[in-house]
């Protein structure tokens, strides 16, 4: 069946149940996992076209988001290690995390992705996009949302 599942995470609370069940399907089929996560681009600091980060404050964006993005791939190698599958890890900065994931997948040449979906309805989907939905759309290989 699968050999290697990629299993995104953003450290929310329904991350973390789509990281175990992730897991335990890599345990069941006897895949290895790379836990990603998208490191969010600077320009979600920008609050108008004439606002400028100084270095100082873009450093510490930076070091922040990369401290966090190891604490949620924290949660994944440690879920790993407990069940003994095989781990990895991949922090990429990219443009969107959707972009990241489907990047990420074909670089590590994964063969699913276990994906958290957050449920949001019809309507929120539209107005704020839905990373789950558009790495649906753009995969190569089968994803599997969890909720």
């Amino acid at each position: 069946m699968f050999k290697h599942i990629l299993i995104p995470t953003d450290g929310s609370p329904v991350a973390a149940k789509a990281i175990k069940a992730g897991v335990k399907l890599a345990k069941e089929v006897g895949a290895k996992v790379t836990g990603y996560y998208a490191l969010p681009p600077l320009e979600h600091l920008y609050y108008g076209d004439s606002y400028i980060l100084d270095r100082r404050r873009i450093a510490e964006f930076e070091r922040g988001t990369r401290e966090a993005g190891q604490k949620h791939l924290a949660t994944v190698k440690n879920a790993a290690v407990k069940l003994g599958v095989t781990y990895t890890s991949l922090m990429t900065k990219v443009a969107s995390p959707y972009i990241g994931i489907v990047e990420a997948a074909k670089k590590q040449k994964c063969d699913a992705i276990v994906i958290a979906s957050h449920g949001r309805g019809s309507l929120s989907s539209l107005v704020m996009g839905s990373v789950t939905q558009k790495v649906l759309a753009h995969s190569k290989i089968p994803v599997i949302g969890y909720r």
